[in-house]
């Protein structure tokens, strides 16, 4: 068996599981659509007859989530990026993820286009990474925030004193492993990453672009749903949406459908019922914002892509 035979065999596994994860969810989905069908209709009834001003505030939210991203993916790479093309790679990686599970899709054009931009293909790698990072960050960072101003929405699991203590003589292990014999051997491999990150931070405006990119990335998704909920009169306050939101979508990443295909709708249809929407309204809501941020985009961002590989772009 060739080097290459034996690399495959692993990337082939994992390429399996996905595909029988993926499957497994979108047939739970199908069942569940099945058994709800009568809401799903009277949701898509109550979408068609939504406030028209509302939702195009929330196909303009849509719309500058590309440049946010491009804002974001510039702030992580050091050097300058052509812009026109850059907005159109977010695009375009937006749409390869509806293709592949756990964002593989996003990745994959984002890193071949950092490459062609000039980068290693570990400064890429970093840079994705850091982009990644910065994203998780503000995340984190917006649903404290959100928790703090909306008591009561997020009701966190009970976790009691032997669990607590479990966890922190594991945190404890891992830290002794990894400042003792690992640390040798990760140094010289985070030397480059460390000076990645000190490039990048070492310039102003290329920090801002990072973490504000980041943040308004995320903050313009809530902003796509608190629209679409106002259009089709869901009586929600737009802070508690928006913690749902990033409630929702930080439990359906934990299933790599492709684009959250199944696992986010029905995260977010959960959510929104389980504060007390209307099944009706919240189906809606779901409807609207996927058919915004995925559904519509998807044929224009494939043939950007496809423009994209036929001028080596990509």
């Amino acid at each position: 068996m060739t080097p290459d035979q034996v690399l495959a065999e692993p990337r082939r596994g994992r390429a399996y599981w996905h595909t029988a994860l993926t499957l497994a969810v979108l047939v739970a989905v199908a069942c569940l659509a099945r058994r709800h069908w009568p809401v799903l209709e009277t949701g898509a009834v109550r979408l068609a007859v939504a406030d028209q001003g509302w939702l195009l505030v929330a196909a303009a939210a849509t719309l500058a989530t590309w440049p946010c991203a491009a804002l974001a993916q510039q702030g992580a790479v050091p050097h300058r990026l052509p812009r026109g093309r850059l907005v159109a790679a977010q695009f375009a990686s937006s749409a390869a993820n509806q293709m592949l599970p756990a964002g593989l899709g996003a990745g994959a054009v984002n890193l071949r286009f950092l490459m062609r931009c000039g980068l290693s293909l570990s400064g890429a790698a970093t840079a994705l990474a850091v982009k990644g990072t910065a994203g998780a960050v503000m995340r984190g960072a917006l649903i404290a925030v959100l928790v703090t101003a909306c008591p009561g929405v997020l009701h966190l699991p009970y976790v009691g004193a032997g669990h607590l203590l479990a966890g922190c003589a594991f945190t404890a292990c891992a830290v002794a492993v990894l400042a003792g014999p690992l640390w040798g051997r990760c140094r010289p491999a985070l030397a480059p990453v460390r000076t990645h990150i000190a490039a990048v931070h070492g310039r102003p405006a290329r920090a801002t672009a990072l973490w504000g990119g980041s943040l308004a990335f995320v903050t313009l998704h809530c902003g796509v749903l608190v629209a679409v909920t106002r259009a089709v009169a869901l009586p929600l306050a737009p802070a508690r949406v928006a913690l749902l939101y990033l409630a929702a979508s930080t439990a359906a990443a934990l299933l790599p459908t492709p684009g959250g295909l199944g696992s986010l709708d029905a995260a977010l249809a959960f959510a929104l019922t389980a504060v007390g929407a209307p099944g009706a309204a919240a189906a809606s809501a779901v409807l609207g914002y996927r058919l915004l941020t995925v559904w519509l985009p998807l044929l224009p961002g494939l043939l950007v892509l496809a423009v994209l590989v036929r001028r080596r772009a990509l």
